[in-house]
């Protein structure tokens, strides 16, 4: 088998190609299950379940998101929202002006579906079908790329998302997933290759 590695300069927020079996994902080529990734996201969406979450929950979070960004030398943008309210925004240089709808796209998804972006557009993968036949919704206005993912109260439920831009969408979620889980404290299964 041949591994092929895509250099950081490919398209990012767009659509994956399925190659034969093989996923494409920033910086290689490698097998995946798309049934896996469901399993594991599901289990990321309940383990990264807050007790509160405070401007000072959201302030971490969004810090170490952007420190991460940082450290890759990527151009992203992150935004936090709780009850309707921006409670972080951030972007490092050269995040194109693009990323803002981007971000809009990803976090309609969250919370209409109180799911991660990237669980949903993998769901719809699965059935083999777009948001427009399952849902009646348009592109316009929904992205069902990773990197949204909800903020969810114990015993509350869902009052928010966290939503990254400006790399491939496994590592929007992956960085995500991070994010949260260091702000927790919790050690979580990640997806492959991230």
């Amino acid at each position: 088998m041949e591994l092929l590695v895509v250099p950081k300069s490919i398209p990012t927020d767009g659509p994956d190609e399925d190659m034969n079996g093989y996923y494409f994902a920033y910086g290689g080529i490698f097998p995946v299950s798309i049934e896996a990734d469901l399993k594991t996201i599901a289990m990321q969406e309940q383990q990264l379940q807050f007790e509160t979450f405070s401007a000072e929950t959201a302030w971490l979070v969004g810090c170490r998101l952007r420190a991460d960004a940082l450290a890759r030398g990527a151009a992203m943008t992150f935004e936090i929202q709780v009850a309707g309210r921006t409670v972080f925004l951030a972007t490092t240089d050269g995040a194109p002006a693009g990323q803002a709808d981007w971000i809009r796209r990803k976090r309609n998804v969250v919370m209409r579906f109180g799911r991660s972006s990237y669980a949903i557009g993998l769901q719809l993968e699965l059935e083999g079908k777009t948001i427009e036949q399952r849902h009646g919704l348009t592109l316009a206005d929904y992205a069902m790329h990773g990197g949204g993912f909800p903020i969810t109260l114990r015993g509350t439920g869902m009052i928010g998302s966290v939503i990254s831009s400006g790399l491939h969408q496994r590592v929007d979620h992956g960085m995500v997933v991070d994010a949260l889980a260091g702000a927790i404290g919790v050690e979580i299964e990640r997806l492959p290759a991230q």
